[in-house]
């Protein structure tokens, strides 16, 4: 378990630069998405995506207890299970990791919640860039990534065409939309209404 007060820094390939890159600590039983605001903010803005997505999604994915001992129990028994604060499946991760060069694996996910969330809104600026300009006005474009980092690409393509989501993708949609204000708050609170009203 980290340290809250010990600063890690993330050079490289592996997370965005920076002098306080914090690694939030994971406590057993307890986990709030906005202990992680300032490594959202830090990696959505390297990637290029809004942070507001992605601490929208990190709401949606902390469904399940997020802690290195609990993954990798949770592994044991479902050995494709995903991994991290992001909820991140391996075969993701993999393509990913080559499109970026990433030096750390993908059990490297459970225990360094900054490096997840880099991963992931790494992939999420993948989805972005294979999203047409022009979609199905029924969706924001980022309900549609939100969707596809849940259903993936292929599927995110094909609702932005038109083509109704199935139940699963309905539900992801529904609690993306009901966490939008709480991942708003999050955000707030970690750097005022600037860093929030990026997405």
């Amino acid at each position: 378990m980290a340290d809250p007060s010990t600063a890690v820094s993330r050079p490289g390939p592996d997370g965005p630069d920076g002098d306080d890159a914090r690694t939030p600590p994971l406590r057993p039983g307890r986990y709030d998405p906005a202990e992680y605001a300032e490594c959202v903010v830090r990696s959505a803005e390297a990637a290029g995506v809004s942070p507001l997505l992605v601490m929208t999604v990190l709401h949606n994915e902390a469904y399940k207890p997020h802690h290195p001992l609990l993954e990798r129990l949770w592994q044991w028994w479902k050995p494709g299970a995903s991994f991290g604060v992001a909820n991140m499946h391996r075969a993701t991760f993999e393509q990913v990791r080559r499109t970026y060069d990433l030096s750390k694996q993908w059990h490297d996910l459970r225990d360094d919640p900054a490096f997840a969330i880099h991963a992931a809104a790494l992939y999420l600026k993948d989805l972005d860039r294979s999203l047409p300009e022009r979609h199905h006005r029924r969706y924001t474009r980022d309900e549609l990534l939100a969707m596809g980092y849940n259903a993936g690409e292929r599927n995110m393509r094909a609702f932005a065409r038109g083509v109704p989501p199935g139940p699963m993708a309905r539900s992801y949609l529904r609690r993306f939309r009901e966490h939008r204000s709480r991942a708003t708050a999050a955000l707030a609170k970690d750097g005022g209404p600037r860093k929030a009203a990026k997405g």
